[in-house]
């Protein structure tokens, strides 16, 4: 018994955020819910393909379903910071569960098509720019400032968890049952999801906005994060290496079946391959006791990602090709991860739901341009060749950005000494 208690304090097993009562329901709902999402998102490319043939029609509906993400954060950013974020996170729910129910029925009904596909999922992306930057400024009113740090690295676990486990089920699902009854797990995970957030008790932490003007609002918000070096900086390599991390999925389609000559389980598995290199981080960061040292991972992991693209576009055989996915999950999954630490820590409250929106620009924001120019490259060219491409886009941003990466240091010890004294 004494041994195993050293063996906890050595490894500091110890999950702070879960101490909330508020973030236990957040936990326990919105890992259901995520992957029923998840499961969603492969099943529409998978059908898409299977319609459409066509890589380019890939990146296409990649393209629309991605666009509201980008188009949209920094107006969520604005609510965020003006209204109730819990009630608006609780309304986006609704929103979701009533968009899964239309797919579920006209699957079943056999009315899907690639055009109601296409205009489905770009609904879906009109809520997922309205509720990403909600959900990522209300973890500070779930949880206090110096538990948001295990906060966010949970956040990141239950999504990358999400992430293994609903490609790889909706491939199952696909194979087994059919395409309908992955729309089907996502209408009742909604429900769970509801029911958590409506038994949260949140304190609203009302941020007073002064002006009714709300592009002279926007305005603020982007010179903030323009002249302020740091921020500027993550979110530029967030961004860069976000074109083509939150984007290849849409070639995987084609990896899968012209590539490795498999199916939709093909497709599942190496879905799920990324997710559990980013589970791999999600756990490490999980118990990281500090903020110390996240502006080197921010820093090195596109360098890393970019290798692992490089590997998994040149080989030929599954388990290699699930070995380099794991490492590009583990490294990207660090770099958003740690870039969502860093800026929730140096960003000022009055701001925090703005640069959380741009946050979610540079982040799932850059799938739309990633997935149309990917797309657009693989057709013309191939799909190993233009992964390859963005491979070395990766490491070059890392490059870059270490010009800065003293500074950075410097500003996460000022800030973690503030919060202490």
């Amino acid at each position: 018994m004494k041994l195993l208690s050293q063996f906890r304090f050595k490894l500091n097993l110890d999950l702070p955020a879960f101490r909330s009562p508020n973030y236990r329901l957040y936990f326990a709902g919105q890992a259901l819910s995520m992957t029923g999402n998840f499961m969603t998102q492969v099943t529409i490319l998978w059908l898409i393909y299977q319609l459409t043939d066509s890589a380019l029609l890939l990146g296409l509906a990649g393209f629309f379903g991605q666009l509201p993400v980008f188009a949209l954060a920094p107006i969520s950013g604005i609510l965020a910071d003006r209204y109730n974020r819990h009630h608006l996170l609780l309304l986006l729910q609704v929103v979701g569960i009533t968009l899964s129910a239309i797919l579920t029925i006209i699957t079943f009904l056999g009315l899907s098509n690639f055009w109601t596909l296409l205009t489905l999922s770009a609904f879906l992306g009109l809520l997922k720019g309205l509720d990403v930057p909600v959900r990522q400024a209300f973890v500070s009113d779930m949880v206090s400032r110096e538990l948001m740090g295990n906060a966010i690295a949970l956040n990141a676990a239950f999504l990358n968890g999400a992430r293994l486990i609903g490609p790889a089920v909706g491939g199952i699902f696909i194979a087994q049952f059919g395409a309908g009854y992955c729309f089907l797990y996502d209408s009742l995970s909604y429900l769970v999801a509801i029911w958590a957030i409506s038994a949260m008790q949140i304190t609203h932490k009302a941020v007073e906005i002064h002006s009714s003007n709300t592009w002279q609002k926007l305005k603020e918000g982007f010179q903030y994060a323009y002249q302020f070096l740091p921020v500027r900086s993550i979110l530029l390599l967030l961004a860069v290496a976000s074109l083509v991390s939150m984007s290849y999925t849409t070639l995987l389609p084609i990896f899968a079946v012209e590539i490795l000559r498999g199916d939709s389980e093909t497709l599942g598995f190496l879905s799920a391959a990324a997710a559990m290199g980013s589970v791999f981080a999600c756990v490490y960061l999980s118990f990281r006791q500090n903020v110390a040292g996240l502006e080197r991972l921010i820093a090195f992991c596109p360098a890393i990602m970019g290798i692992g693209f490089i590997f998994f576009s040149v080989s030929q055989f599954f388990w290699v090709s699930q070995l380099a996915l794991v490492l590009v999950g583990w490294s990207s999954t660090l770099q958003v991860a740690a870039s969502n630490t860093v800026l929730q820590l140096i960003v000022e409250d009055s701001k925090r739901g703005r640069v959380m929106s741009f946050y979610a620009m540079c982040f799932m924001g850059m799938a739309p341009f990633g997935n149309l120019l990917l797309g657009t490259l693989a057709h013309y060219f191939q799909a190993p060749i233009t992964l390859i491409l963005g491979g070395i886009v990766c490491i070059l941003g890392s490059l870059l950005f270490c010009q800065h990466l003293t500074q950075m240091v410097n500003l996460i010890h000022l800030k973690t000494k503030q919060i202490v004294n």
